[in-house]
């Protein structure tokens, strides 16, 4: 399987909206047993989430995963923090490519692949207002391509 295929679980639009996505990285992600069924449910949000290197390992931040609901007292905080399966050398590439000014690494998609929880990271830096609308030109001029192109197909 590709990179970045799977049961998607939860997907970060607003992502590819703020942020001029450069490279991408596929990262396992440390969940706890109850934290699991609840993402296989798909109780899984990730718009706000972000990524942080602390002590040369890789973490997940602001990623909220719904308590699930036969879980009672195993239950777990919905917004920890969770660790992200990476090895050095691409910790160490994340690193240097986020020390350049405006850039940030931020899930793109989370989903399930061969069983096992992963999340697709991208690194990218943060567009200004004027590249938002140049972008959303190209959008709208794109449907009303597709748009005129099917109304002369019938």
């Amino acid at each position: 399987m590709a990179k970045g295929e799977g049961k998607v679980i939860a997907q970060n639009k607003k992502a590819g909206f703020d942020f001029a996505i450069e490279e991408t990285i596929e990262a396992g992600i440390v969940l706890l047993g109850t934290e699991i069924k609840s993402a296989r449910q798909g109780k899984v949000q990730i718009k706000d989430a972000f990524v942080r290197v602390r002590n040369g390992e890789a973490w997940i931040s602001n990623m909220h995963i719904s308590p699930y609901e036969q879980g009672n007292q195993f239950n777990h905080d919905p917004l920890r923090s969770r660790k992200l399966l990476l090895h050095k050398k691409q910790i160490n590439e994340l690193v240097g490519k986020s020390k350049v000014e405006g850039a940030a690494i931020v899930p793109l998609k989370m989903y399930l692949k061969d069983g096992y929880a992963k999340v697709l990271l991208g690194v990218g830096k943060g567009k200004k207002k004027y590249d938002k609308r140049e972008d959303l030109k190209k959008k709208d001029a794109k449907r009303a391509i597709d748009r005129a192109l099917k109304e002369r197909s019938r």
